[in-house]
């Protein structure tokens, strides 16, 4: 028999071959396969070999973690080498709201909120209403003829409570919570005698097998078949085990993960009893959202864990490298939305012995400082002994486009359709785009006081101009004993390294220099010192505080986010024309009519940001 190709996976490519096959004998030279007898034969040939075929290659594909696609085998993989995907996290809001009571009449001494269900959402148009739950009891003190309930922490979600008997004779003896969007950071764990016991011991979660004791109540958890989790107990070795009639209470919140973010409007659906045991139903005031709801994720993607779990798992348990940070950081710290550390060592001048990570959370630009110091508590247990760790806020630098978008207008109804497209292939009209780059910083300024400013664009600055004109651009500001509002400029030296920085005026079109030096500029750092400046007020401010907007020409528009810096693209302050191809769409094809676009960008008449 000759050879054959094995790699066709496509069933008319193995009918195809086999009767090639065929034909190769002599016998069947002239044959009419396909309208004989033998052609079902050979369609159930071929139809073997393709699901054979099929069956192999995804076999081969699930064992490995990167070519694997169903989330069971993915997450599997992942067990192996110790890593547990993300769970579902509830959305987490909150409110106030206080209960008032007759002056004239008898009040409680103190009133309690219980826990379960405390408020629904307020219904809106083409939105389900969420509920919303507290997992523990939370009381308060009627003073005078009020209690006030403030900033409740409430998760969006329902309570959900069940009881596994431990039985090791059982085929399958696993404790196995029965639903899927289980919230694990509020999952809550007991273990009784057996089922007529009242009440019992509490087991704590844990992540690391040397926090177990022979006799610690703990346990471990990990993610089984549809989304659901499996609690692993210990063996009197690491951790205390389970005996044969336990009960294993288990309590948690049920969430719908990112659904659950975004929610304003609450309406009270709590249950309320005072000292008594008395149900309070009345004098309770309209809820106030103190925060709306945030931090609700889903459960971390296929993608997701392949990322992360061979990082964590290079790590080690340890953060020696920045790598090790960046791959840790998100698994204590899930609001994370984008991690960059780096050490000590790579700044200027170097801070030998230190490593700062820089992290932008998803639902704000800046972590809490509660949240930072919390996050150096428990990233010590990782990083090595005598490494001082530093959080450190991301520095946004904005990027602002001019893109001449060329379009061929016979396959789109108008060049309005295509102005928020601006990358080739985005649309089939497109033909293509010249497109140029800036680069801002927004520098925060303290006013009527004396301060040195460093702005770090994080990438080399363009020179333009040497002359006329200048290479950075600026918002308006006043200066101490200067009449009027001044900008920025520079003037490069004569090696195209660095440069002074200048103060000037505009007088009419022209402008006026007040300063010559109030600062210098090196161009291959990206890097602006201002020195010894006394700002009065800025023409512009961000969240109530002032700024100056700077912006510069890189050298490349490959803008990196260097270290601390994290690029964010400001659409309000670009601007992209959609120009007609008329070679493309046909209507000159001689060229003669054609617009063209600088490459470069050109501050031209613009001397300062408005």
């Amino acid at each position: 028999m000759s050879l054959i190709n094995f790699s066709n996976l496509d069933f008319d490519q193995i009918k195809q071959s086999i009767i090639d096959h065929l034909r190769s004998n002599s016998t069947f030279t002239d044959y009419d396969f396909e309208g004989s007898n033998l052609s079902v034969l050979i369609d159930t040939l071929a139809y073997n070999t393709y699901i054979a075929s099929f069956n192999a290659n995804m076999v081969s594909n699930e064992v490995f973690i990167d070519s694997a696609t169903l989330r069971e085998n993915v997450v599997s993989l992942a067990r192996n080498i110790g890593y547990v995907p993300r769970p579902k996290r509830a959305a987490r809001a909150a409110i106030s709201f206080v209960v008032s009571f007759d002056p004239d009449g008898t009040k409680p001494v103190t009133l309690t909120l219980k826990k379960g269900l405390v408020a629904i959402s307020a219904a809106a148009t083409g939105t389900r209403t969420s509920t919303f739950v507290i997992t523990k009891d939370i009381t308060v003190p009627v003073i005078g003829s009020t209690a006030l309930f403030a900033d409740v922490e409430i998760m969006e979600g329902v309570i959900v409570e069940e009881s596994h008997t431990y039985d090791p004779d059982v085929r399958d003896p696993r404790i196995i919570l029965n639903n899927p969007n289980v919230d694990t950071t509020s999952l809550e764990v007991s273990v009784r005698t057996n089922s007529s016991t009242v009440g019992g011991d509490r087991f704590t979660l844990i992540n690391n097998l040397f926090e177990a004791k022979d006799i610690s109540r703990v346990y471990f958890i990990q993610e089984v078949q549809d989304q659901r989790y499996e609690l692993i107990f210990g063996d009197d070795i690491f951790g205390k085990s389970l005996a044969p009639g336990n009960v294993v209470d288990c309590t948690y919140v049920m969430s719908s993960g990112a659904e659950g973010n975004g929610i304003r409007g609450f309406t009270f659906a709590g249950n309320l009893i005072d000292n008594d045991g008395a149900v309070i139903t009345e004098g309770i005031s309209p809820i106030e959202t103190i925060a709306p709801s945030v931090f609700g994720e889903d459960i971390e993607s296929i993608d997701s864990v392949k990322k992360y779990s061979t990082k964590v798992y290079s790590a080690q348990n340890r953060a020696v490298t920045a790598a090790d940070y960046e791959a840790i950081v998100p698994t204590i710290y899930p609001e994370a939305e984008i991690v960059s550390a780096y050490g000590g060592e790579t700044l200027d001048p170097p801070q030998y012995g230190r490593v700062f990570i820089a992290i932008k959370p998803k639902y704000s630009q800046y972590m809490t400082d509660l949240d930072k110091r919390n996050l150096i508590t428990n990233i010590r247990s990782y990083a090595v002994s005598g490494v001082d760790v530093s959080i450190v806020d991301m520095k946004f630098l904005f990027i602002e486009v001019e893109s001449q978008v060329y379009f061929d207008s016979s396959k789109i109804s108008s060049a309005s359709a295509l102005q928020s497209l601006v990358i080739d292939n985005t649309h089939r009209s497109v033909e293509s785009n010249i497109t140029n780059v800036q680069m801002r910083r927004d520098l925060v300024t303290t006013t009527n006081a004396v301060a040195t400013y460093e702005i770090c664009f994080g990438n080399p600055i363009r020179i333009m101009h040497e002359e006329s004109n200048y290479n950075i651009r600026s918002s308006g500001f006043t200066l101490d004993g200067v009449d009027g509002t001044v900008y920025l400029g520079d003037i490069p030296s004569d090696d195209g390294v660095e440069g002074t920085v200048v103060a000037f005026k505009l007088v009419g079109n022209n402008e006026s220099q007040v300063s010559k030096e109030v600062g210098t500029i090196d161009y291959e750092k990206g890097e602006i010192m201002l020195f010894n400046l006394q700002i009065e007020s800025t023409s512009k401010e961000l969240n109530g505080s002032p700024i100056i907007e700077i912006s510069a020409s890189p050298e490349s528009n490959d803008i990196i986010g260097l270290q601390d810096l994290y690029l964010q693209l400001d659409v309000s302050n670009s601007d992209i024309n959609a120009v007609v191809d008329r070679i493309s769409s046909g209507s000159d094809l001689s060229g003669a009519t054609y617009i063209r676009s600088s490459s470069y960008f050109d501050f031209g008449e613009k001397l300062i940001r408005n």
